[in-house]
């Protein structure tokens, strides 16, 4: 493959290479060999516990942002298709739709699913590592995302990855600049370790201030209120604002609000993957027009507010609405939820909705096997317990104050991300384009 005389040289070079040869510009086939996977037909016929069977790799079985595979979950016996779909410690995988364009590195021997593409075989020149983060990179993202089909749930196909351009510079700078993306991959994978410890804590505190099943008081409570009344059995209903029109209502009907009302700019849409647990995420915008936003105005929420989730995963799982905006209007599967806090703490019942323990309410209540829902009416009478307003806002700060350290911590690792990002665009150079 030529690269028709564009020198490749990236914005970053680490001391040593700045004298060295050019990178080269190939296509990933001709380091590699694409191989994807495929499926034995029935596969209930072919699922064994046999020690010597083959690790059977679907979809399901990889974490989304992994590095590594280092598991699956069942086996296939050993077949001619199987074997032909085998893949080794070190190849690297990818999905062809889900996880879209992301690569993982294999640490187990395997056989891939027809929903997997694996890049085998790899030239013993070209370093495993640097090919793994050179897939990742944005240019290479962008790439993917120019060239893959499907309007819904985009899809890469064995062709569109062979011909994906690729810059490499000699093997010693390839480790080079794998080792470093690998250290900062290592301080994120630390900072994401302290952010699981703290999430664990709260949920360990959060058993303990709030009552397990059968009891009418937690098992831990501040000392002001050892001896006040056990606590309140209500309704979520009971705790809606009843002098606000709409504090409890779902989102609109999905004929209501369709694709072709949305708009480049306006009234945000909070979509359901927006509505994370415990948390608002950010990363998915909409909008729809003013006009709109007030054609559905039972369906408006506000900064401040509480929004659930109808669907899953998990089902019921709630977020505050951030104050980005000045308003937002709901998706047919959110809920919105004005507290009364004349009469209750606004944190305590978020973390009460967001708690193991109504969580386990919620996934009995709801209905659906591959999908859980559950409807506006059974949510809103579903029972908690509740104490006074004063204790409810002593348990509100203790927890507040963790999810601000917690939200700190997070905000950590998503700078260190975004520095990450930063640094792949100038380690790998700009390849869109160039010899194509």
């Amino acid at each position: 493959m030529s690269d028709k005389g564009i020198k490749l040289i990236p914005k970053l070079r680490f001391p040593g290479f700045n004298g060295s040869n050019d990178w080269q510009l190939k296509r990933l086939e001709d380091v590699s060999q694409i191989l994807r996977g495929g499926s034995p037909r029935p596969i209930d016929e072919f699922i064994t516990t046999d020690i010597d069977g083959l690790n059977w790799l679907k979809i399901g079985d990889v974490d989304q942002d992994a590095k590594y595979v280092t598991h699956t979950r069942e086996k296939v016996l050993v077949t001619a298709l199987s074997k032909t779909r085998e893949v080794n410690p070190g190849d690297l995988i990818m999905s062809n739709s889900m996880s879209f364009g992301r690569p993982y590195i294999l640490k187990i021997k395997s056989c891939i699913h027809d929903g997997w593409i694996a890049v085998t075989k790899i030239d013993e020149l070209t370093s495993r590592d640097f090919l793994y983060y050179f897939i990742l990179s944005p240019d290479s993202q962008k790439y993917f995302l120019n060239y893959s089909a499907g309007s819904g749930v985009q899809n890469l196909n064995a062709d569109i990855i062979k011909l994906l351009p690729l810059a490499l510079p000699g093997y010693t700078e390839q480790q080079k600049v794998a080792d470093c993306l690998s250290s900062v991959d290592e301080l994120i994978a630390t900072e994401e370790k302290k952010l699981n410890g703290l999430k664990n804590h709260k949920k360990g505190l959060i058993q303990e201030l709030l009552p397990t099943e059968g009891e009418g008081a937690p098992k831990l409570r501040f000392s002001d209120f050892k001896n006040a009344a056990p606590w309140k059995k209500i309704k979520l209903i009971d705790v809606a604002d009843r002098a606000k029109k709409w504090s409890f209502i779902g989102g609109p009907f999905g004929s209501n609000l369709k694709a072709s009302d949305y708009v480049d700019d306006g009234v945000r849409v909070i979509q359901l993957q927006n509505i994370g647990d415990g948390r608002f995420i950010n990363d998915y915008q909409i909008f729809t027009s003013e006009e709109k936003a007030r054609e559905l105005l039972s369906n408006n929420i506000y900064p401040g507010e509480i929004i659930l989730s109808k669907m899953g995963d998990p089902v019921g799982r709630a977020c505050l609405i951030p104050d980005n905006h000045p308003k937002y209007v709901m998706c047919s599967d959110g809920i919105r939820l004005v507290v009364d806090e004349q009469r209750h703490s606004k944190y305590f019942i978020y973390s009460l909705i967001n708690s193991s323990q109504f969580r386990a309410l919620i996934e009995k209540t709801a209905t659906g096997s591959t999908r859980k829902r559950i409807g506006l009416d059974d949510l809103k009478n579903l029972p908690m317990l509740v104490p006074a307003k004063d204790e409810q806002e002593k348990i509100a700060y203790c927890l507040s104050s963790i999810d601000e350290i917690i939200a700190e911590q997070d905000k950590k690792i998503r700078v260190l991300k975004s520095h990450k990002k930063s640094l792949m665009q100038q380690l790998f150079p700009l390849v869109d384009g160039v010899g194509l």
